[in-house]
């Protein structure tokens, strides 16, 4: 009897020692999607639905939104006339699915019980990157620039509700990015990648408060911000997160990354740092304090892969994975610690 009791200590020892560096990692690969093989290219933004359980995926190549049940990976409808989608937001109250198409330049109107396209808010060309204030119900959406022969870009401001756009705010520079909303103000925070620069709007009065130069940096794509903190985190695809101080409109620091990220994202929670790379990994810093950051490594994705979603809801990391060398494209979902 001692002797079964005794090794059963031993392996209970040995159980716990095994699962005790699953515990401690700030991200966990717990389910992988696959996807069909005709879905080829890459991917931009994902959006979310989180009562109905639905991911919207925009592999740009496959010229249509996927809507998958992120609970298992079922694609439950495919989107079609949708040329290029870029950008996806949800508004659950209404039950409408907003996306960018940059080859018409326009953003989709989509009932989300139906699917059906409503309406088409024209836009200039190349509509890309896209961001909603949920106090307003106003989306935020950058088009034009060099890809249709433009030295300047747009940021028009859309009625989400109307499904109509009434002002557009003229950017110098012939390519924007992501942005970021600052919840206490009206401010926005917008990516000129063709000047290396973010521009400070105004989004009441529609005009530039200021311009912060990248300087750290090179090809600012990305963003995230901790406004608790008032740090705001500007992903460039030369390898880098350049951290700026929002009180004072300073750079603070450069955090090493692999190149050629596109989506940056910031957990408040575990104050995690996640920047999706093409170069072929996911890197991962943590906020220490304001002014200090731990670096926790990279987890290997595959090249291209550049593009996820942070679900602080559901404690979830989706990562693109586009097809690469015969493998099918995939969806990963992390465990967020």
């Amino acid at each position: 009897m001692k002797k079964a009791y005794m090794m059963f200590l031993v392996i209970l020892v040995l159980f716990t020692m095994g699962a005790a560096p699953d515990k401690g990692k700030p991200l966990t690969l717990i389910q992988t999607f696959k996807l069909p093989a005709e879905i080829k290219g890459r991917f931009d933004h994902f959006g979310i639905d989180l009562k109905g359980h639905r991911l919207f995926a925009t592999p740009e190549d496959y010229h249509a939104l996927l809507v998958l049940d992120y609970r298992t990976g079922k694609i439950l409808q495919t989107v079609r006339g949708i040329e290029k989608p870029h950008a996806v937001v949800y508004r659950d109250d209404i039950d409408r699915i907003y996306v960018t198409d940059g080859e018409a330049g326009v953003v989709r109107i989509i009932d989300g019980k139906t699917y059906k396209i409503l309406k088409s808010v024209p836009l200039q060309l190349d509509a890309d990157a896209m961001s909603y204030d949920p106090t307003t119900k106003l989306l935020y959406i950058v088009s034009g620039g060099k890809d249709v022969k433009m030295s300047y870009s747009t940021l028009s401001v859309v009625d989400s509700t109307a499904g109509e756009k009434f002002a557009d705010i003229k950017v110098e520079g012939d390519t924007l990015e992501v942005m970021a909303l600052e919840k206490a103000s009206q401010k926005l925070y917008l990516n000129n990648r063709a000047k290396n620069e973010v521009p400070v709007i105004d989004r009441e009065k529609r005009t530039i408060l200021e311009t912060w130069p990248v300087t750290l940096g090179k090809m600012n794509v990305s963003m995230a911000y901790d406004e608790a903190n008032h740090r705001l985190f500007v992903g460039c695809r030369s390898g880098h997160i350049v951290v700026f101080d929002t009180q004072t409109g300073k750079e603070l620091q450069a955090l090493k990354i692999a190149e050629g990220i596109d989506d940056l994202h910031f957990d408040a929670r575990s104050k995690l740092l996640i920047a999706a790379c093409a170069a072929g990994s996911v890197d991962l810093y943590r906020e220490v304090d304001p002014d200090h950051y731990q670096s926790l490594g990279q987890i290997p994705s595959r090249p291209g892969s550049r593009n996820g979603r942070l679900v602080p809801e559901l404690r979830r990391y989706f990562l693109a994975v586009p097809e690469h060398d015969g493998a099918n494209a995939e969806i990963r979902i992390f465990r967020v610690q």
